[in-house]
């Protein structure tokens, strides 16, 4: 970390002081050293899943945390009930900079207490060099004539797949997700999903960058809606962020890196990796592209949402896109690439919202929908219930700021509390800034 960047942080913390919030570390890293880790889910458990499948603990829905080394398989209990559908997803999440295989990474699958497999078992892996957060999971659907439909307690497996990638791969952090989505109301028949769409997007995003700076994963992903916005990226950093979307509509994701003619990079397809994850954690699609000190883009474009897609006899992106609520975008930067990147996230969603299933249950308490405070953080791209970490995002404007600017925010909102002003100029940090380069 340089020092100026030191001195920054040191005036981020006491303009945090004086508008009576905390800044977060993990939202100011730069550099190949200090790149944050995955940062798992505030309060979730610790568990160990065991070597055998008689003595694997028992999740209910929510979050947990393990590790796992090369060559292990774990496994865990899940209690179902016979009419939601369960969703049982994995991250696996290297330290940043340590040494990963092309192929190496993990297989989830889920059975019932007959030994049935409850669907195609799902292989994750790095497809590059450069560590990241992967992420997939394993699913029971209830529907007629399938198997895993009776109530009772199932196994999960997660399991190291691929070759020891080296002393770095030992006992490297997982996070467990068990998410459960309410049934079908009785009689109640799924919305049709589109017989055809474009996978073009009809208009490019343009307009002047908001500034923000994502997040370490799933957890602390900032909200990102329409429009244009703007990063950076150090070499090894991934970063991730949110974007809701609704039934019927489809998400446009381009994602830009500005040309830097100190750069160091060789020509590779990790050069800079796009990967899109749906609510439930599963993958829905990737694109990477390499890059030689030149502006690089890599896009993505999806199908629109729709709970039928789930039928298809395939698991592909289409499937994939089979719940309404918040889809995840990471990015990564090449850990070869020798410094820190502007990075350009052009986001669209097309399509009005249409009406979805009839849920036996509150679906978006279960975390399959889109709360009116997680649409307004989008607007602003906030971490929704982010609480300090987004009052600290507010008051200095996110991050990229000078430190000049830093002061002044600082001096002004002291000023203002002193004249009883408080926290209504902290809205004018949400303000747009132009990119410092064409892109």
């Amino acid at each position: 970390m340089t020092r100026g960047r030191a001195v920054a942080l040191s005036t981020l913390a006491l303009c945090g002081l004086v508008l009576g919030v905390h800044p977060v570390a993990a939202v100011t890293t730069a550099g190949s050293d200090a790149v944050a880790p995955y940062r798992t889910a505030p309060g979730a458990e610790p568990v160990r899943g065991s070597a055998t499948s008689a003595d694997g603990p028992s999740l209910k829905p929510g979050t947990y945390t393990d590790t796992i080394s090369a060559g292990e398989r774990k496994h865990y209990q899940v209690v179902l009930d016979d009419t939601s559908n369960a969703f049982v997803s994995t991250v696996l999440a290297p330290p940043p900079g340590t040494e990963v295989g092309v192929l190496s990474g993990i297989r989830v699958s889920l059975a019932s207490p007959k030994g049935e497999r409850c669907s195609n078992s799902s292989d994750v892996t790095f497809k590059g060099t450069t560590a990241r957060p992967i992420a997939g999971y394993a699913t029971r659907r209830i529907e007629a004539n399938r198997t895993c439909q009776e109530a009772g307690s199932y196994l999960y497996a997660v399991e190291w797949i691929g070759s020891d990638t080296g002393p770095g791969s030992a006992g490297w952090p997982i996070e467990l997700k068990f998410m459960s989505e309410p049934g079908l109301k009785a009689d109640a028949q799924a919305p049709s999903a589109p017989v055809t769409w474009s996978s073009q997007a009809p208009t490019a995003r343009t307009g002047t960058a908001k500034r923000l700076t994502g997040g370490t994963g799933f957890n602390d992903a900032p909200a990102v809606g329409e429009g244009v916005w703007r990063d950076e990226l150090s070499p090894g950093e991934s970063r991730f962020y949110k974007v809701p979307v609704d039934w019927g509509q489809q998400l446009f994701l381009d994602a830009e890196l500005a040309n830097s003619p100190t750069a160091q990079a060789s020509a590779v397809v990790d050069g800079l990796q796009m990967a899109l994850y749906n609510t439930a954690r599963g993958l829905v699609d990737g694109a990477g592209t390499s890059y030689l000190g030149k502006q690089a883009a890599v896009s993505l474009g999806t199908a629109p949402v729709a709970f039928s897609h789930r039928y298809r006899p395939q698991v592909d992106a289409i499937s994939a896109m089979r719940f309404s609520g918040w889809y995840y975008v990471r990015v990564t930067l090449d850990q070869r690439i020798g410094g820190t990147l502007p990075m350009v996230l052009r986001v669209g969603v097309e399509g009005d919202p249409q009406p979805g299933p009839a849920y036996d249950g509150d679906a978006t308490a279960a975390g399959f929908g889109i709360t009116e405070e997680g649409r307004e953080a989008a607007e602003e791209g906030l971490v929704e219930n982010g609480g300090a970490q987004n009052a600290t995002l507010r008051a200095v404007g996110i991050t990229g700021i000078s430190l000049g600017t830093v002061l002044l925010l600082g001096l002004a909102a002291w000023t203002a509390i002193l004249r009883g002003g408080g926290t209504g100029r902290r809205r004018k940090a949400a303000e747009t800034v132009p990119l410092p380069w064409e892109p």
